[in-house]
């Protein structure tokens, strides 16, 4: 099935044990931290319902289910993926990033590589495809906690201070499992129904108790969520922070306080070949970061589309220079899409029948993100200017009688009105200036890991062997010249 806005809201009231200020959330779908994020995934399962979207397909058991659960076995398919992912980060505006589409990527490349969980027992191989069509057939919001908490990042799991830091396996039962520790980081969380856990950094040897992977509601006893502070919460209205009433997606520390988990909700167990093959040799992290190249591929285009607006607000657009900024911005949103574009446009189809975006483009774009995303935030802040920064404190000056001729009067553009110019210049400032916006500098800097792993992804994928063999034909095309090849020369 594919739910409602209203099924999703019902179902994230289940006392689960959210923690923000120094209190138990009784309610995160009324809670002024949790309530504007929580209407806005709600508003994107509203949209996927809407027949006249096509964000479903027919699954091959039959049902009827969001395309954000789809296995694409063509390219066809990878297209209609993306054009349906597209609609939910237009509705985002790209910025949110741990969307119900993200981690629906991951389990269903799991789920299209069971051999992979087999290798540790055909019991995880069942576990991963029954979860994958429960969580499909349900139409759930998955998100994930995969990087264990930085306590000492010098040591691995097993040489902590303390046992169960990270989250790792404290008892075996016959019934199933009991963990204890810790993961971050919870983006989203707080608001969805399951929570995959796992740990994508590299274990060693003496790291097996950490070596787990597993689902588990976000409501289980002991499960609880620390959120960081609300960018939502206290703000005068959407009008003046736009972005953050709507998008905060909120991230928690998980800590979970002898948490039992089912032998059938475990897809790895103390197995650190496994655990890290799940992520590099089932297409998880290719269908997971193309995923998320669409929505960044989306957020760039609404970045450069208020810088566009404001140049020409401010009457600056005509100017050479400020020309060059606005191509500058352009380049890089075109060639972030036409990495994308490319990755797709070049798929290739693995053993198991399923459409991998080629991890070329995919990748080459993932290893500049950190760069390119700030080099953005950069060119629009020289654009605006101090004018981010004259705005009124909240709209309520535009409309108290002492005020509201003043700033009409005063903040404005010519052929603007006064509030059409404020409401623009507070939602940049909400991009480049707000604590939502310094989030999200933050956030795409270190989205896939500190750049050397970035870089890392784009060189164990780029394929040198083309570029090297260019060169080693050109490198046989000349040699020493053969009328000096057998002669004696004295150096003088």
């Amino acid at each position: 099935m594919v739910r409602t806005g209203n099924q999703y809201l019902e179902s994230l009231k289940d006392n689960r044990a959210i923690f923000i200020n120094g209190e138990k959330v009784e309610d995160v779908t009324t809670h002024p931290a949790f309530k504007g994020i929580a209407h806005t995934i709600a508003g994107l399962y509203d949209l996927a319902a809407d027949e006249t979207q096509n964000m479903t397909y027919k699954t091959e058991d039959g049902t009827i289910a969001n395309k954000i659960y789809m296995i694409p076995r063509s390219q066809e398919e990878l297209r209609d993926r993306r054009l349906a992912i597209s609609k939910w980060a237009e509705a985002t505006c790209g910025f949110v990033g741990r969307s119900p589409d993200h981690v629906s990527s991951f389990i269903s490349a799991f789920a299209s590589s069971p051999e992979v969980f087999e290798r540790g027992g055909k019991r995880y191989r069942d576990n991963v495809i029954n979860f994958y069509k429960y969580a499909r057939d349900n139409d759930l919001y998955v998100t994930y906690v995969i990087i264990p908490p930085q306590i000492d990042r010098s040591k691995s799991s097993h040489e902590q201070e303390e046992k169960f830091l990270p989250v790792g396996v404290l008892e075996e039962k016959e019934d199933g499992i009991i963990v204890r520790g810790s993961q971050m980081l919870g983006t989203g969380s707080a608001v969805s129904d399951y929570l995959f856990v796992s740990c994508i950094t590299p274990l060693r040897p003496g790291d097996e108790d950490y070596a787990i992977s597993f689902v588990v509601p976000v409501n289980k006893a002991g499960l609880k969520f620390y959120a960081r502070p609300s960018y939502a919460q206290d703000k005068s209205s959407t009008f003046d922070y736009p972005l953050s009433t709507q998008f905060d997606e909120s991230d928690s520390l998980v800590v979970f306080d002898d948490v039992f988990i089912p032998w059938e909700d475990v897809f790895v167990y103390k197995n650190i070949d496994v655990l890290r093959a799940q992520f590099h040799e089932t297409p998880a992290h290719v269908l997971g970061n193309n995923q998320a190249q669409t929505r960044f591929t989306t957020k760039l285009k609404f970045l450069i589309g208020t810088a566009r607006k404001v140049a020409a607000m401010n009457g600056i657009d005509k100017i050479p220079s400020v020309q060059e900024k606005l191509g500058e911005l352009a380049s890089i949103a075109a060639s972030v899409e036409g990495n994308l574009l490319a990755s797709e446009y070049g798929c290739t189809i693995n053993k198991n029948g399923v459409a991998c975006p080629n991890p070329r483009f995919l990748y080459g774009v993932v290893g500049q993100q950190d760069i390119l995303y700030s080099s953005v935030i950069k060119i629009i802040r020289e654009l605006c200017g101090g004018g981010v920064l004259q705005v009124p404190s909240s709209y309520k000056e535009m409309i108290h009688p002492e005020t509201k001729g003043d700033i009409a009067r005063y903040i404005r553009s010519t052929g603007v009105e006064s509030e059409e110019k404020i409401k623009l210049f507070k939602l940049v400032w909400d991009i480049i200036g707000s604590e939502f916006g310094g989030r999200h500098q933050q956030y795409e800097m270190f989205y896939n890991g500190a750049p050397f792993v970035t870089k890392g992804y784009a060189f164990k994928n780029y394929g040198y062997d083309d570029p090297v063999q260019l060169v080693d034909k050109f490198l046989q095309s000349y040699s020493l010249p053969v009328m000096v090849r057998d002669k004696d020369f004295t150096l003088n």
